[in-house]
């Protein structure tokens, strides 16, 4: 299955390889979550009736997916305004770029998922997507990780459960709040 990438934005180009990364990024998706899945384009921000008028949220908005509409395929908008902003102190500027290709797979992955449980999983309540959604993102980031950090990953796979075990002392303890 091929997905058509556009850029559709202001800017003249694309980080380098942003194409081979997506490439690389839904070829760890299995072929079934991305049937009717016909593009994904890159635009300077979103603007859709459907979004709220608040010009706050929409601004921060990094990612949309689109349903099939008739004759016309679903398809993935990215705002590269909010992943890549142009405005601000340089450290602002700076930080966005280094975890580009990191942020850009949550937004494909999580808007992937979103179409997965919409079209193709008739079980999930409107209601209950978030947490769906929350899963199937975290599970492709890691296969996806894994795929394109596999020296990295081999070394850590040993330690990895006792670094998750950490992990939920540390929310759980969160969650508690501030000790007194």
């Amino acid at each position: 299955m091929n997905i058509k990438i556009e850029n559709l934005s202001g800017r003249s180009s694309l980080p380098k390889r942003t194409e081979q990364i997506i490439n690389s990024m839904v070829a760890t998706i299995p072929r079934e979550h991305l049937r009717g899945i016909e593009r994904i384009r890159f635009v300077d921000s979103i603007r859709d009736p459907r979004v709220r008028n608040d010009q706050k949220f929409a601004t921060k908005l990094p990612g949309l997916y689109y349903p099939k509409q008739g004759a016309k395929q679903a398809r993935i908008e990215i705002a590269l305004d909010v992943l890549l902003p142009k405005e601000g102190p340089l450290h602002k500027k700076i930080l966005p770029r280094l975890s580009f290709k990191a942020n850009m797979a949550a937004v494909i992955f999580s808007l992937v998922g979103q179409h997965l449980f919409l079209t193709l999983r008739h079980s999930v309540r409107k209601g209950q997507l978030e947490p769906f959604i929350r899963d199937y993102t975290e599970k492709q980031l890691k296969r996806w990780n894994e795929k394109e950090h596999g020296f990295r990953a081999r070394i850590f796979k040993p330690i990895q459960p006792t670094l998750e075990r950490w992990a939920r002392s540390l929310q759980r303890r969160a969650k508690k709040g501030p000790r007194t």
